[in-house]
């Protein structure tokens, strides 16, 4: 225990508040920045543990993503640039709610756990990484969260995925994304248009510098750019999403194509307003089916014989999951909330796409895939012409994804180009399917743990005769369905509903709030119908 007596010394410097509890999950440790100081001194031992056991570089974010400014999140990259594994996750939560005087022994858990080598020479190298500022081997200092997830995936596969600097990134991206667009013909300045609403936060200045890459093959106008005004406050993509309106203070004029990222620039949600000024969202379920729709075509032409599917959630609306299983023959996957959970099912194909509604999402391609790819695109022999055109195409597609994770750069580069190269206006994608309408609502209980889910969270397990009243009440309207699931960090039951019409749907939502309300035990007043609450 005494290599680690300066670790312990360093860690009183950065005390745990009295009676904070915090848990790591998807997006890592979130709450008021100013709580989080012992957590960022935590992380980084772990780091340092997760990088000895790994023998690889390992990346720690800090960000406040779609939240207020003041509420922030500290989270680790994984080698690949993937999510931290689970098994890693309860460490991170055991190392960030122990004491002082019991940190050095959850220290020694984690290491006699994972077997990490316990040598002198090793236990020096881990002093000296925490307590040299952690002893990073590279500090980027402000980028997107996805710019890290990409440069640490970069640097441990030798920068086979790219140069690990945040001029590689861009110099990956723009150029494949020129060589796409170069199978656009006669872009007009208006269709190379577009205004992007930067949230205040990161991605703003990284599109800005992004943009001396583009060679005019996009033109953007940036609002919310940092310069004034609050991180996500009345502005981004879950601001848009939610409050289904644009960013307050925009005006979008008809015909505008517009697009929000979130704080940290690892969502992205497309809008316009049509000529009657109606307000129209494109998220992630539209976004989704843009992309699976362009690379199944191009795999076709290519004549490759790979398999592609969409990972969706249940909260994915029912007419998307309709028009890529009936009209597009896409194989569509359901599975729990979460990226995490999105992105495991992705590496099961293929071609893996998935995007949950809120705009976080990216492709997964297969190693096979790639490589067909690549020889196919690489094929000097009598390839005809329009096969060899949309190998070459799937090849700049490829590079131009961030593969790591939901990247709002990218993901806003590669739908760029699938417009422009199909001549298609954002109320022609609009028009591809049209959305159910639907209804999300919150019941308060005393113990969210009575509800248990199957089936993708589709269906309720218990309380024992709740899924057969949820069943009962979705068969009094049309084309609808309904569903529940507990909340991740509140005593709260999430209910989702849809129908043929809002008010249907509006109903169907209070139908199964009362169900849940009574049958699982709600608290405080009895749901009241939308319409009186509003």
């Amino acid at each position: 225990m005494a290599q680690f007596e300066e670790v312990s010394k360093q860690s009183s410097l950065h005390p745990k508040p009295a009676g904070l509890v915090l848990q790591y999950g998807t997006a890592g440790f979130r709450t008021n920045s100013k709580h989080l100081d012992h957590i960022m001194f935590r992380m980084g031992l772990l780091a340092v543990l997760r990088s000895k056991k790994t023998k690889a570089t390992i990346g720690i974010m800090v960000t406040a993503s779609h939240n207020p400014e003041e509420d922030n999140g500290v989270k680790l990259v994984d080698p690949m640039g993937e999510m931290l594994a689970a098994a890693w996750e309860s460490y991170a939560t055991m190392l960030a709610n122990a004491e002082q005087e019991e940190l050095i022994s959850a220290l020694n858990e984690i290491i006699e756990k994972e077997e990490i080598d316990k040598s002198q020479e090793a236990s020096e190298q881990q002093c000296q990484s925490f307590t040299s500022s952690f002893g990073w081997s590279s500090y980027y200092g402000l980028v997107t969260t996805p710019q890290l997830h990409y440069m640490v995936c970069c640097k441990n596969t030798q920068g086979k995925y790219g140069d690990a600097t945040v001029e590689g990134y861009y110099k990956k991206l723009c150029q494949a994304f020129t060589q796409l667009i170069g199978n656009a013909s006669n872009r007009t300045d208006d269709q190379k248009h577009l205004c992007v609403d930067g949230a205040n936060g990161i991605g703003a200045l990284k599109l800005r510098e992004m943009m001396t890459h583009l060679n005019k093959g996009l033109q953007v106008t940036i609002f919310n750019d940092g310069s004034k005004g609050k991180l996500n406050h009345q502005c981004g993509a879950d601001f848009v999403k939610v409050q289904q309106k644009p960013p307050t203070g925009i005006q979008v004029n008809p015909g505008d194509r517009c697009c929000s990222f979130d704080g940290d620039a690892d969502r992205i949600v497309y809008y316009f307003t049509d000529s009657q000024q109606v307000f129209h969202l494109l998220d992630g379920d539209k976004i989704a089916t843009l992309i699976s729709t362009f690379l199944k075509e191009l795999l076709i032409q290519a004549g490759l014989n790979l398999r592609i599917a969409v990972v969706q959630t249940a909260y994915a609306n029912g007419s998307s999951t309709h028009y890529l299983e009936n009209t597009m023959n896409v194989t569509v996957r359901c599975t729990k909330t979460g990226v995490k959970h999105l992105h495991h099912a992705a590496l099961e194909f293929d071609v893996g796409v998935y995007f949950e509604a809120n705009g976080h999402g990216t492709v997964l391609f297969s190693k096979a895939a790639e490589d067909q790819i690549q020889q196919l695109a690489q094929d000097s022999s009598s390839i005809d012409d329009e096969r060899k055109r949309a190998a070459l195409m799937l090849q700049s597609t490829v590079n131009v994804i961030n593969q790591t994770v939901g990247d709002a750069l990218s993901d806003m580069l590669l739908i760029e180009a699938i417009l422009a190269i199909k001549g298609m206006t954002v109320e022609q994608w609009d028009r591809i399917y049209t959305d159910l309408p639907n209804r999300q609502l919150k019941v308060k209980v005393s113990d969210r743990r009575v509800i248990d889910t199957t089936d993708a969270e589709r269906r309720a397990v218990s309380p024992a005769g709740l899924q057969d009243a949820i069943d009962g009440l979705v068969k009094n309207y049309r084309n609808a369905r309904s569903f529940v699931r507990p909340s991740g960090t509140e005593d709260v039951v999430r209910v989702y509903a849809e129908a043929d019409t809002q008010e249907s749907a509006d109903a169907l939502a209070h139908d199964v709030s009362l169900a849940v309300y009574r049958r699982a035990g709600g608290v405080g007043e009895e749901p009241k119908p939308l319409h009186s609450q509003t």
